[in-house]
Order: C-alpha cells, then sequence, then structure tokens
C-alpha cells in the first residue's frame, strides 16, 4: 500500500511543478527559472547531508526522479521550438548522440572519483557546476539565434509568454497528442514489465548460489556487464543507425523501429528461452529505445505548436512516463497475486501491447505526416 501511494504521489509531482509554472513566461525565464531551481535543491541537498538530516537519502531519490525528466524533456522542447522539421529531422541524431554518449561517460567519470575518496554528496558541486555551464550555454545559443533572427519576427515570438491552456488540456484536445501519449504509455508499460522479468529470471537462475553474498555478487556482476553492453550497443545505434533510418525510411523508420523489436524479444521470452538469449534480447530492446526510439521521441513533436512543444511534452515526458511505471507494477501485482502468471505469461502480455504499441505508433506516423507535409 505504501508503495501504491509513493508511485500515485510520483506521477503528479512533475506536472504539478513544471507543466503550469510557465504559463506566463518566455522561454528563456521558463529555462533559466527551471535550471536555477535545480541548482538551489542541489545546495540545499548537500547542505543537508554535511549536517546529517535523517531520511534525506530518500528525499533525494524521489528528487532524481524529477530532475532527470524535467531537464532532459526541457531540453528537448528548446530544440523542437528552434528548429523546424526538415531541420529537426537532420539534427536530432546528431544531437542524441551527445545524449545517448552522456549516461555512460557520466558513470564512467564517477568510478575514479569515488577510488580518490570524494564522498557521494561532494559530487553534488560537480553537478551543479555542469548545470551552469548547460545554461550557459542556453544563453549563447539564444543571443546567436536572436541576431540572426531579429528580421523575421522570430525573436519576439521567442519572447513572448507560453500562455493558453496547460499540459493536460493541450493534449486532451489534440488526437495527435492522445496518440503520442498512448505511445509513451503503452512503451513504458511493456519496457518496464520487460525489466521484472528480466529481474525474476535472473533471481531464479541465480537461486542455486551458496551464500547470500555469492547471489549477491552473481546479479551485480549479470547487472554490471547488461548496463555496459546496452550503452556502448546504444550509442552504435544511436552513430551509425539512427539518422539513415530518418534519411531512408523518415519518421516511420524510427517510430516503428522499437515495437517492432519489443514484438521480437516478447516473443522469444514467450517461447522459454533461458537468461543467456533472455538477457540479449533485452539489451537488444533497451538500446533500440536508448538511440533510435530517444530520437523518434523528440521528432514527434517537430510539427506541433509552441506551448504543445513546452508545456503539453512536459506533462507527456512526466506524468504519462511515470503512470506506464505505475501501471506496469499493478499488472505485476495481479498477474502474480490473482493469476499466479510467470514469466512467459507476462511475455504474452507484453506481446499483446506490443501489437497495440505498433497501431499506434502506425496511426501516429500517418497523423505526422499529414502534420508535416511531405516526408523529406
Amino acid at each position: 500500500m505504501l508503495m501504491v501511494g509513493y508511485y500515485i504521489v510520483k506521477t503528479v509531482r512533475e506536472p504539478l511543478i513544471l507543466v503550469h509554472g510557465g504559463a506566463e513566461m518566455n522561454r528563456m525565464r521558463l529555462i533559466t527559472g527551471v535550471i536555477i531551481f535545480f541548482l538551489v535543491c542541489l545546495e540545499l541537498f548537500y547542505a543537508g547531508f554535511l549536517s546529517g538530516v535523517p531520511g534525506l537519502g530518500f528525499v533525494f531519490y524521489v528528487w532524481v526522479g524529477i530532475f532527470s525528466l524535467a531537464t532532459i524533456a526541457q531540453f528537448w522542447s528548446y530544440a523542437n521550438d528552434l528548429f523546424d522539421k526538415p531541420t529537426g529531422e537532420r539534427l536530432f541524431p546528431i544531437v542524441a548522440v551527445g545524449a545517448t554518449a552522456g549516461s555512460p561517460l557520466g558513470a564512467l567519470l564517477t568510478a575514479p572519483l569515488f577510488k580518490a575518496g570524494i564522498r557521494p554528496y561532494t559530487m553534488f558541486q560537480i553537478t551543479a557546476s555542469l548545470l551552469l555551464v548547460h545554461l550557459v550555454f542556453y544563453r549563447v545559443v539564444e543571443r546567436r539565434l536572436a541576431g540572426r533572427r531579429a528580421a523575421s519576427g522570430a525573436k519576439a515570438q521567442a519572447q513572448e509568454p507560453l500562455a493558453g491552456p496547460g499540459g493536460f488540456a493541450l493534449i486532451l484536445r489534440n488526437p495527435y497528442l492522445q496518440l503520442l501519449a498512448v505511445l509513451l504509455l503503452v512503451l513504458n508499460i511493456v519496457n518496464t514489465t520487460g525489466e521484472y522479468l528480466l529481474g525474476r529470471t535472473l533471481l531464479e537462475a541465480s537461486a542455486s548460489a551458496a551464500t547470500p553474498e555469492a547471489k549477491e555478487s552473481v546479479v551485480g556482476a549479470f547487472y554490471g556487464g547488461y548496463n555496459f553492453t546496452t550503452a556502448v550497443l546504444a550509442l552504435a545505434l544511436q552513430m551509425f543507425v539512427a539518422s539513415r533510418l530518418v534519411k531512408y525510411l523518415g519518421i516511420g523508420g524510427v517510430v516503428l523501429a522499437l515495437p517492432l523489436v519489443s514484438l521480437g524479444t516478447y516473443g522469444v521470452m514467450a517461447s522459454g528461452v533461458g537468461l543467456a538469449v533472455l538477457r540479449w534480447a533485452k539489451i537488444s530492446e533497451n538500446a533500440t529505445d536508448y538511440s533510435i526510439m530517444n530520437t523518434a521521441r523528440q521528432m514527434l513533436w517537430l510539427p506541433t505548436r509552441r506551448e504543445e512543444k513546452y508545456k503539453a511534452k512536459q506533462a507527456a515526458d512526466t506524468f504519462v512516463v511515470r503512470s506506464g511505471d505505475m501501471l506496469s507494477g499493478l499488472a505485476v501485482f495481479i498477474g502474480t497475486t490473482f493469476f499466479a502468471l510467470g514469466v512467459r505469461g507476462f511475455a504474452v502480455m507484453n506481446l499483446v501491447l506490443g501489437a497495440v504499441w505498433l497501431t499506434v505508433a502506425i496511426r501516429l506516423v500517418r497523423r505526422y505526416g499529414s502534420l508535416s507535409g511531405p516526408q523529406a
């Protein structure tokens, strides 16, 4: 019951803070305000950990979920606002290389810092410094664009407040955004349930370990290799495949790739394969998600209006994604408690959801074409 309550609150936290907060701000004030907010939070956490405030670790854990979704969604909202459809389709796969490479690079940098004896919360200052540099880059880009676009009137548009209805209302009144929200919801349910299936299979396979310490070592080694391989494959797909899919197949190439891979992944799981095959199937799915599908998620916002790029995107990338977490957990609870579903049963469930996902993706690609004109 505690976790059900936590996930209900978790799904509404970002929209309440972020979706309505930009209603009367222009884009740079909104971007600056959000980054400064997170900078202040980091310094408060730093002071709190130094002072030994009890229970702060859990609060920080919850806060990181807000930070990770909101700042990334804001960056892509800004990128969508800057570029039109043809430019975005050319540049987004390249820009996403940096996003894909950032995750393993950040993890790689922490290892020598820990070995050097730096305490975990001292690294908050490194993150704060990176956020400041991030904000400076926003300012530099904004000034350059202001000079280039002054004659066309784009500067005045960039300074206009993001008025109008909130993010949820924008989604509910736009059939295209409704399809996009459903796609994100089903995607997250399928992927989160898949992680549960992988973990469950791993625990069953490691049950023969002689001691709890040995079991812990097996699980840790498995996930270390699993996450590293996923990151490397995702980077390779982003660098060498994503842009070519967009170039030769258009938006459909990147939007349809992941549901097709997922159908293959859970088809393999439903056949009752062992952990070794399941591991590679899930690596393929996650690597495609973190690279090709990540590019698709951002490109799908290119034909939307400014207020939709900032407000509706925040609602979709936070509330809808977190709702997928909650619904996946609910499905696992119901499936294990009332239907005694095993790995193969949940894999079949994901196959059904995958078919729904593919259908929604096809409809979304068609609507994207009608909103954006002929595909490049």
